[in-house]
């Protein structure tokens, strides 16, 4: 009896200390963490859905949210419990195999704060018997995970939110007759990521500080109509911060433009050797008179960053400079806008950055999350931090370091890429709305494979200046359109994590936004903005399973298990910005 007693406690110990132990391999059944694990992986070793019986996948539940808007969290699974947040940051909580909803939170927006990036959040953190939310009117909330009570709510910027582009300035010019077009976002500074819970800290950062000003197509069902950025001083800087997760007190701030030094070097390439149209003398005879453009600066975070524990450090992409594609009252690299950043997790101190593109003039925000694996280069493991950029490449470093392991073949087409805007306008791709978007990427290490979602869709690349107009100053501006041709699609990409050489793709109809899951079983599922989501064989990318829905699954997909079953579960609401069908619905499928 007394040894029983023994083994008893000793198992209680051994469970407890296997629970705290950075790196424990431990399977959870769960999707605990918006990358579902703490290396952002987004893949599962849950395998009771395999290619041979994929086809026998029903729907298990569907939970009508009754908020029809772009939909783009990552639902949280916890002891069974899913938390999801909704667009304009409410959020429920529902029995993960069932769908019965247990609680809700409704937010009360702050009223003096217009949204600057549209209602989108992707996803709440779940720690502690807290849930954390980000929200689009630059707060960070602390939920009660049981009941959804509110614990403590925080200002994380105290309202300053920059300043914003007015439509008015562009003097008439991008509007179309018979009406003007609605502006359906503007610089300011809200929260969309989910955010990351470590060392007793919640770490969020902010977005759209260089958003630029976004114009609604004429014709309210089509997508977006252009992207215009104005010269001057718009926007704020950016930054990602900690804060206590008992009180929301404020322990660090790294913002992602610094007072000193924001000018670089002014280099003439990237990093990984393109060269830039850049105009050096001209932009160092400008620097005096715009030598607080960094105050301006822009650099959002718009996606969660991942945590090696091992080695206490953060990564995570900024944003582009502010103002959006214009230049000229920013001259200079505009540090640390568009790169990928490695903080110390526990200070904020800066370890390195890589700076994708210097003087960014195209929008090619580091927006989708960084991902943590190991890569073999010349046999030899190296840990890895990799991203899949708006550039068209998949970039992967040595992440104790910086030091670039490789850029992989292009996983979208590329043309014109790094030209300058003309008055007739210059035909890009990918351009603001191309490559790697926000949607996250998944790793298989065992396949030693990379799933991407990518976007071709070409722009129109436009160079606009007007003269003096009823006494106010002429005006320069540039805008980015995109083109509804017919020659945008989607592609899903298979890059091999070692080489970064392409192995398979699989083409959609329209670009994809949204991201990937993947599985140990060898399946790989994202979503399309028609409404499918489905399922590929992760050796050859060959369609095996799809799900018709009502709006665009444009979310990414997680995995977890109850009761001894494997769900599938989505957030389907579509995406305005897109064209995407929007829609109220978070569902999931099991096997019947």
């Amino acid at each position: 009896m007394r040894h029983a007693r023994f083994t008893s406690l000793f198992v209680a110990l051994f469970t407890a200390l296997v629970a705290t132990t950075p790196y424990a391999q431990v399977q959870s059944a769960d999707w605990p963490m918006f990358g579902g694990d703490w290396l952002h992986q987004r893949h599962v070793h849950q395998s009771a859905i395999t290619p041979a019986n994929v086809d026998r996948l029903v729907e298990a539940w569907s939970v009508d949210t009754g908020i029809d808007a772009s939909f783009q969290a990552t639902p949280i699974v916890v002891d069974g419990i899913m938390v999801v947040s909704l667009p304009f940051n409410h959020v429920m909580a529902m029995n993960a195999a069932t769908g019965e909803v247990l609680w809700k939170y409704t937010h009360e927006r702050l009223k003096n704060r217009p949204l600057c990036c549209g209602p989108a959040n992707r996803g709440v953190a779940v720690h502690g018997g807290k849930v954390f939310m980000g929200t689009v009117d630059s707060r960070l909330i602390a939920l009660d995970f049981r009941t959804g009570q509110t614990m403590w709510d925080v200002d994380v910027t105290g309202g300053e939110q920059g300043v914003q582009e007015e439509v008015s300035a562009l003097q008439g010019q991008m509007t179309t007759e018979p009406g003007k077009r609605e502006v359906s976002g503007a610089s300011g500074a809200g929260i969309n990521m989910a955010p990351m819970v470590y060392g007793g800290n919640v770490i969020v950062g902010i977005t759209g500080v260089g958003y630029g000003l976004h114009l609604d197509s004429p014709d309210p069902n089509a997508p977006l109509g252009a992207v215009v950025g104005i010269a001057g001083n718009y926007g704020r800087r950016g930054f990602m911060a900690a804060f206590d997760e008992q009180t929301g007190a404020l322990v660090w701030k790294f913002d992602t433009v610094p007072d000193q030094g924001w000018e670089g070097r002014f280099v003439t390439h990237t990093p990984d050797g393109v060269k830039l149209p850049r105009n050096i003398a001209q932009e160092k005879t400008q620097l005096a008179q715009h030598a607080q453009a960094w105050k301006y600066g822009g650099g959002s975070s718009w996606s969660t960053p991942a945590i090696d524990r091992k080695n206490g450090l953060l990564y995570f992409g900024t944003g582009n400079p502010s103002p959006q594609m214009e230049g000229s009252s920013r001259p200079g690299d505009n540090l640390y806008t568009t790169s990928l950043v490695a903080l110390d997790a526990n200070t904020g101190e800066l370890k390195w950055f890589y700076q994708q593109v210097p003087h960014d003039l195209w929008g090619y925000d580091v927006a989708s999350p960084p991902v943590l694996f190991t890569a073999r280069v010349n046999g030899v493991p190296i840990p890895a931090v990799g991203q899949a950029g708006k550039t068209g490449w998949f970039y992967a470093f040595n992440r104790l370091n910086g030091k670039l392991l490789y850029k992989s073949e292009p996983f979208v087409p590329q043309h014109n890429m790094f030209a300058l805007p003309t008055r007739e306008g210059t035909v890009i791709y990918p351009g603001v709305v191309g490559g790697s978007n926000w949607s996250p990427v998944s790793v298989d290490e065992k396949r030693r494979l990379v799933y991407i979602a990518g976007m071709h869709w070409p722009v129109k690349y436009q160079l606009h200046e007007l003269p003096p107009k009823d006494g106010k100053p002429g005006l320069k501006y540039s805008s980015m359109s995109p083109m509804e041709d017919g020659s945008k699609y989607g592609l899903l990409t298979a890059i091999h994590i070692d080489t970064g050489k392409k192995v398979w793709q699989h083409k959609v109809k329209d670009p994809m936004i949204g991201g990937v899951l993947s599985t140990d079983s060898g399946l790989v599922f994202s979503g399309e903005g028609s409404g499918e989501l489905f399922a590929l064989d992760a050796r050859n990318g060959q369609r095996l399973w799809e799900a018709k829905n009502d709006a665009g699954v444009n979310a990414p997909a997680v995995s977890y298990t109850v009761n001894g079953e494997q769900y599938i579960a989505v957030a389907i609401g579509g995406n305005k910005l897109f064209g995407y069908t929007q829609g109220h619905t978070v569902r999931a499928w099991k096997l019947r």
